[in-house]
């Protein structure tokens, strides 16, 4: 074992009477996998979880979806687990388990009573150790997949909109395409093909593991070691993702759905990538914007005008590029356009002036709470410990996130406008019932 660093840091949450405190040990394996270990015996359970560096952009052309796809495959067994016994082993000894993909990772977590620690480590273990990838498996896994795509995207009512916004906003980088991937892509995946991506991506060195929760440090050290240790290393993973050319020129384009019966607006614009300081400006404006009936955007175009059945603008963030996307339904007879020429109403103002110390301050309240919920559960914790590590590279950022937030002025809201949210930098996306779009 090496680099081992000890972190107990107090976090003053204003307005609350209580500090909260996030108390970690993270080190090194031999074979590079980054343990973080956070204990809390307050209660007795412990959470085990995986986060994987490999999500949807990790995939060569015409292979797309293999991160979500194999996702599905470590579920189906390893050389120690029959199929289907992998959730009959975390039922009866009273867990909960699930995983989840996006472009960026994949991640993987149980949740158990502390009397089955060593259960949890196990089965994690197994998933790099022992996979078993057969030909069945990977048959019938495309098949689920397949129809989880048919039902949260092909056949779902504005199931579309993130891969056409993918389309639109991106001409070259992996995000183009939809992190559940392509029909086709899926029905032509070999099991040479998933082997392959086992082996490159499901490697230690490629991963970071948490234990969160009820446990002896140094009992946990020897367990990890016992089921870790001894997995080789893998290959270097070189990431050489293509570049975007930045949008100088408005981009208007339509989208159809099948599924929908009234037509929805939507404005969108490509961003820097979540490490990057102004990603956590543009979150601030999305809330300033759209969260709550308060909101700016909620409150003139639901509430005043009437112009509007739903008003949304969120920032995506993602590695590379994030999106930062308005999203409206139009009431009765407002049209597409009017939407768009309203939300860009709001948008210029920001850039124009800076928010009031009255706006400024509840969105601050509202971060300080988001954060505080965030890390309110063992679940939360692992997941963040694992995400800020992994994705941005200071697992700190735990309990020193909120101070970044903290920090950001008005005039960085105005900026952060003024730069990323121009009306030549945007697309314009008029999505609207009809046929069947090209998948």
């Amino acid at each position: 074992m090496k680099k081992i660093t000890l972190f107990t840091l107090f976090l003053a949450v204003s307005g609350l009477l209580n500090a909260q405190e996030v108390s970690y040990e993270e080190y090194d394996l031999d074979n590079g996998l980054h343990v973080i270990l956070h204990q809390d015996n307050t209660a007795p359970v412990v959470v085990t979880s995986i986060m994987y560096h490999v999500g949807g952009k990790d995939r060569t052309e015409g292979r797309t979806g293999f991160a979500h796809l194999f996702e599905h495959l470590l579920f189906d067994g390893s050389k120690n687990i029959p199929t289907g016994g992998w959730d009959e082993i975390i039922s009866t000894r009273g867990g909960q388990n699930n995983a989840n993909t996006s472009q960026d990772r994949t991640y993987y977590y149980e949740l158990f009573p502390s009397n089955n620690l060593e259960l949890g480590l196990w089965l994690e273990s197994e998933r790099l150790l022992h996979p078993t990838i057969s030909q069945n498996a990977l048959d019938r896994e495309i098949e689920v997949v397949k129809e989880e795509r048919r039902l949260r995207y092909d056949n779902s009512p504005y199931g579309q909109l993130l891969p056409v916004l993918g389309k639109t906003l991106f001409e070259n980088h992996p995000y183009k395409d939809p992190n559940i991937g392509y029909m086709a892509d899926l029905e032509q995946a070999t099991l040479e093909d998933v082997r392959a991506y086992n082996k490159k991506y499901y490697v230690p060195n490629n991963a970071v593991l948490v234990v969160a929760g009820d446990i002896d440090i140094a009992k946990t050290k020897n367990l990890v070691e016992q089921y870790f240790g001894p997995i080789p290393r893998g290959g270097e993973i070189a990431r050489n993702f293509p570049e975007e050319t930045p949008i100088t020129q408005e981009i208007r384009t339509e989208a159809y759905d099948p599924n929908i019966q009234i037509p929805a607006a939507l404005v969108a614009y490509r961003t820097p990538g979540f490490r990057d300081r102004d990603a956590r400006v543009l979150d601030m404006i999305s809330t300033y914007l759209s969260d709550g009936r308060s909101s700016k955007l909620y409150k003139k175009l639901v509430d005043d005008q009437k112009q509007a059945l739903q008003i949304s603008a969120f920032n995506i963030g993602q590695e590379d590029y994030g999106m930062y996307v308005i999203f409206g339904l139009p009431v009765g007879e407002t049209s597409l356009r009017t939407l768009v020429t309203e939300i860009e109403e709001e948008i210029a103002a920001l850039r124009l002036g800076l928010i009031s110390e009255k706006d400024y301050q509840k969105l601050q309240n509202k971060f300080e709470n988001n954060f505080v919920n965030a890390n309110s559960t063992l679940a939360g914790i692992a997941g963040s410990l694992a995400t800020n590590y992994l994705l941005y590279g200071d697992t700190s950022l735990i309990n020193k996130e909120i101070e970044i937030y903290r920090s950001i002025t008005r005039e960085e809201i105005r900026d952060a406008a003024i730069k990323y949210l121009k009306p030549t930098q945007r697309a314009v996306i008029q999505y609207l019932p009809g046929d069947k779009m090209e998948n």
